[in-house]
């Protein structure tokens, strides 16, 4: 195979994630979001809020781990961060979706796009961990502006939020989650279930 020919199969594999739906829906609440939609939001969103990071970043290499950094959904699916699944198994399934998806590349692109993927998963270099930070941040962004979104569905409540999303978006873009803590905690307080 040319490496043209390598090339475009990965390309072609990779129109597969426009078919995978996430638990997002899209901030007008019309429908779910799919996992391409996702990636390309959400590297707009690091090119627009690049500033806000906690540490100086390449947006470059920011922008290219999240274009790719959920490919391995077209294997694995879509878990959504307040869903019900096992993090072990799920590890599993992404590390073979990796290895193979990136193995339709050239050599290597195949290592470097691995090596990127692999950065964002780790979530330990500056680049990364604002990687991380934005894509928490989206969702989060989309359910406030659908009112709610799909946070009724899942049960999320203010503590979980925080632990699984306001946690790692602090960590990367402390700024942003600030400015979104207002508005979280106002949803929260509206639409907190009530006891007697």
């Amino acid at each position: 195979m040319s490496r043209i020919d390598a090339q475009l199969a990965f390309l072609n594999e990779a129109d597969k994630l426009k078919t995978v739906l996430r638990g997002t829906t899209l901030c007008d609440g019309s429908r779910r979001e799919n996992s391409g939609e996702h990636s390309w939001h959400i590297a707009l969103y690091a090119m627009v809020m690049a500033e806000h990071a906690v540490r100086p970043v390449n947006i470059d290499r920011v922008i290219k781990m999240l274009l790719i950094h959920d490919i391995v959904e077209i294997d694995a699916g879509d878990n959504p961060i307040h869903g019900d699944h096992d993090p072990a198994d799920q590890d599993r399934i992404e590390q073979a979706a990796a290895a193979r998806i990136f193995g339709l590349l050239p050599d290597d692109q195949a290592a470097a796009f691995r090596l990127l993927w692999d950065e964002f998963e780790a979530a330990e270099t500056d680049d990364a961990i604002f990687a991380k930070s934005i894509d928490r941040v989206q969702p989060v962004i989309a359910n406030l502006e659908s009112g709610g979104g799909t946070w009724p569905e899942y049960k999320v409540t203010a503590a979980q939020l925080q632990a699984r999303v306001g946690v790692k978006v602090e960590k990367g873009a402390p700024a942003i989650w600030s400015a979104l803590k207002t508005r979280i905690d106002a949803w929260f307080a509206k639409h907190a279930p009530h006891h007697d």
